[in-house]
């Protein structure tokens, strides 16, 4: 097995260039075509709600098969194997709660956003703005992760070395995602995450048939030449992992073991509150189309994930552990290198960017939903009291994100390095303790109040962002945030298994302690919204 310098080239700099360059031209021509119609609020913030089930299904796809998907797991399970893979398994999963629980019941409860579902029988002010600040912390956590992902892969195509370097690519990554937005709004990039998903998938559908004929369409094969592989690694706690069986990586102690659990619970609950993911619930004219695209949906990630179990061990077994690990964005090259050895400088340059794509789209759909609920939740609703134009209400969400993108610009330089797919778990936990109890509590529970709400949301979410703060995440270890500082008092990674349950049980105190009782006219109102649609189109202020 040939090694690879950290500061080697993979493939041809300026052939990656141009093909990158020609898939932003492609994608600034769409989002221009589409940000031709008026912008008012529904069209900028909704796509008009014109889009099928089919074309949300894709688009949701495209929005949920971030570069954690791809480069992460891809880069999980080549190095990590059987325990990278959970990573799939979690993610996919997730939907059927997203589907079972809420898709179809906020289709026909809202209007543009979660916190509209959330204040319809609560008190207006305090729900919308605690809604807009959990929907800002999620969407910069998931834009720190894309910022990050971007930064390794262009760094290893482009031979940009340095830290500084890749600064500068995760600077031009955090424009184009503005310039998204603001030209196109929901609807352009729509098309563009519609795009993404179909060059992605399609992307890692070839890959994989062509990881199967090089073994002799033999997937067993491919399994015993990962292991021999790593057993073969220069780095000896590489080579003692076993990658077909458990424990890789979360195996040995009751810690360790703890942290998968606390990790699976975050990927499995928190697809149900990802903002990003709740607002394409209201692109499409019905509940029936709502539920259409998620069936969609998890058709089309379900074989995604399928293909990152022969890219992730197919890379493990050609490019091999040492060559990952040494390239220029470490875990997350293992999808590109393996593209650059099954079809040289072409082939690479295609996936490399499909997966620029696929960072581009995910960006530019967490900032349209960040901005938009900072416009309509706490601009509109709560500092003007609905005493605003739409065109107000769209002006502000473009300014908002301007100001999102240069956060995520700088927040990405800090995270740099990290895996990405770990660094999505963290903000799927996010949204599971701050979003889903309230999300659930109020489209189930009659009794639930303000209150009850109020301490759900901020508990969750401040809970899990200190339990975050002080995790070997962020110190306390080489391959933390801050690897040169120790303050990890908190011993797992991912902090979901205490957070989220804390964030049910803080909604249910919360209710139960308040002296004041929800209208149950508005409960039984919201009731038959949720499970009829009649109303959907109305105003849901109260």
């Amino acid at each position: 097995m040939n090694t690879l310098a950290a500061d080697s080239t993979v493939g041809n700099p300026v052939a990656n260039m141009a093909i990158f360059a020609l898939f932003v031209v492609i994608t600034l021509f769409v989002v221009i075509r589409a940000g031709r119609r008026k912008s008012d609020a529904t069209e900028f913030f909704t796509g008009g709600r014109g889009f099928t089930g089919p074309q949300n299904g894709i688009a949701i796809a495209g929005d949920y098969l971030s570069a954690a998907s791809f480069l992460g797991i891809a880069g999980a399970i080549a190095v990590y194997g059987y325990d990278g893979f959970l990573y799939s398994i979690g993610f996919l999963v997730a939907w059927l709660v997203a589907l079972l629980l809420v898709a179809e019941l906020l289709r026909n409860t809202g209007k543009f956003t979660m916190a509209d579902v959330l204040s319809f029988r609560l008190k207006q002010r305090p729900v919308r703005l605690a809604a807009a600040t959990s929907t800002l912390t999620v969407s910069l956590f998931y834009l720190l992760a894309q910022m990050a992902g971007a930064g390794g892969l262009v760094a290893l195509l482009l031979d940009v070395n340095g830290r500084f370097g890749q600064s500068i690519v995760i600077a031009v990554v955090g424009v184009l995602m503005i310039a998204y937005v603001l030209i196109g709004g929901m609807r352009g990039t729509t098309w563009v995450q519609i795009i993404k998903a179909v060059l992605l998938i399609s992307g890692a559908a070839v890959m994989t048939l062509m990881v199967l004929a090089k073994f002799g369409l033999d997937f067993s094969s491919i399994l015993g030449s990962a292991q021999t592989a790593i057993t073969g690694s220069a780095n000896e706690a590489v080579a003692s992992r076993d990658v077909l069986a458990p424990g890789a990586q979360y195996g040995g102690s009751t810690m360790s073991k703890i942290n998968l659990i606390s990790l699976g619970i975050a990927l499995v609950l928190g697809t149900a509150g990802l903002p990003h993911v709740l607002m394409r619930f209201y692109t499409v004219p019905t509940a029936k189309e709502a539920r259409r695209s998620v069936v969609w949906a998890i058709a089309l990630i379900g074989a995604f994930y399928l293909f990152t179990l022969a890219l992730g061990y197919g890379a493990a077994a050609i490019v091999g552990p040492d060559r990952i690990l040494a390239a220029a964005g470490g875990q997350n090259a293992a999808a590109p290198l393996l593209a650059f050895e099954l079809g040289g400088v072409l082939l690479l340059g295609v996936i490399s960017a499909v997966a620029f794509a696929t960072i581009l789209a995910v960006v530019a759909g967490l900032t349209i939903t960040a901005s938009t609920s900072f416009a309509h939740d706490v601009y509109a609703s709560v500092l003007k009291r609905h005493k605003v134009t739409e065109d107000e209400q769209v002006r502000v969400s473009r300014i908002t994100a301007v100001v999102l993108g240069i956060a995520a610009i700088a927040l990405g330089i800090l995270a740099n390095g990290q895996n990405v797919a770990f660094l999505v778990a963290l903000a799927f936990a996010v949204a599971a303790a701050a979003n889903l109890p309230t999300i659930v509590y109020s489209l189930y529970w009659p009794r639930f109040n303000t209150r009850g709400a109020l301490w759900s949301m901020y508990g969750g979410l401040i809970s899990t962002i200190l339990l975050i703060v002080f995790s070997p995440a962020v110190s306390g270890s080489k391959t933390a945030m801050l690897p040169n500082a120790d303050f990890a008092w908190f011993p797992l990674a991912n902090p979901g298994i205490v957070s989220i349950p804390l964030a049910f049980i803080l909604g249910i105190v919360g209710t139960l302690t308040a002296k004041d009782d929800p209208d149950p006219g508005i409960g039984a109102e919201l009731e038959v919204r949720s499970l009829t649609g009649v109303g959907a189109e109305k105003a849901v202020a109260h």
